[in-house]
């Protein structure tokens, strides 16, 4: 998990940088990038820029008010896998673009990453609930705290903003947690040092399960320990041993 988190850090870093270099190129052409390459309602000839609109902009403003939450939430979004991080991305910008070329009024061009940020928003909340990781869920806890001022600019009628590209991104990100789980089954108590674990055995197309007994010595000669043997926190243990904090 720490090398997906650095491998994070570089993308989200590398995301930012094609950004501001995109809009710097945007700001000396009087963003005619943003005009030629943004979404407008209904245009068939500006569908396929759902995949340009994330990385243009109106304003210095409109890139210094998303950059800070779009690398917050792409780095949580992004730590625990970046190719699943890639295939959410995509997801997010589809359903925040799709979301405006079908409801958004036809004389309004949208650009912005802003669909991206509600994506990942979405996502990281309620990941840890899918994935049925305790850290993540209290990531997405957290998340869901402090930044829940976000979905104020996600409802009908916000001025100024697009709230439909904010909203069809929010969509987006919730759908990915769920078609993005982690689908692997998790055996109970698994461990590799036998602290606690259950051991199965398949015999004859029946599994067998037992739990060895505290005290009893390991098979390398070493004991159970007693302290964490069935113990119902061993998962938490496990997530903050993959965080270097046990």
């Amino acid at each position: 998990m720490i090398n997906e988190a650095r491998k994070a850090f570089f993308v989200m870093f590398g995301f930012l940088v094609a950004v501001w270099l995109v809009q710097l190129a945007n700001y000396a052409d009087q963003y005619a990038l943003s005009r030629n390459y943004g979404l407008v309602s209904g245009d068939l000839g500006t569908l396929p820029n759902v995949l340009t609109a994330p990385f243009l902009h109106w304003s210095w403003a409109h890139i210094e008010s998303n950059s800070g939450p779009l690398f917050v939430f792409g780095f949580l979004a992004a730590y625990r896998g970046v190719v699943r991080f890639f295939g959410l991305s995509l997801l997010v910008a589809l359903a925040s673009g799709l979301t405006v070329w079908f409801l958004e009024r036809g004389d309004v061009e949208t650009v912005g990453a802003s669909g991206l940020i509600f994506g990942y928003f979405g996502y990281v909340v309620v990941r840890g609930l899918f994935d049925r990781h305790l850290i993540d869920t209290l990531i997405g806890v957290v998340m869901a705290a402090s930044f829940a001022y976000l979905l104020t600019v996600a409802v009908p009628g916000t001025p100024g903003v697009s709230w439909l590209g904010h909203l069809g991104g929010l969509a987006g990100g919730l759908l990915g947690a769920w078609l993005l789980r982690d689908r692997r089954s998790r055996a109970v108590g698994t461990s590799p040092s036998g602290d606690g674990a259950e051991i199965t055995a398949r015999t004859g197309g029946h599994v067998r399960s037992e739990a060895p007994q505290v005290g009893a010595p390991h098979a390398d000669g070493s004991q159970v320990d007693g302290s964490r043997a069935g113990n119902p926190r061993a998962d938490l243990y496990k997530e903050l041993g993959d965080l270097g904090l046990l």
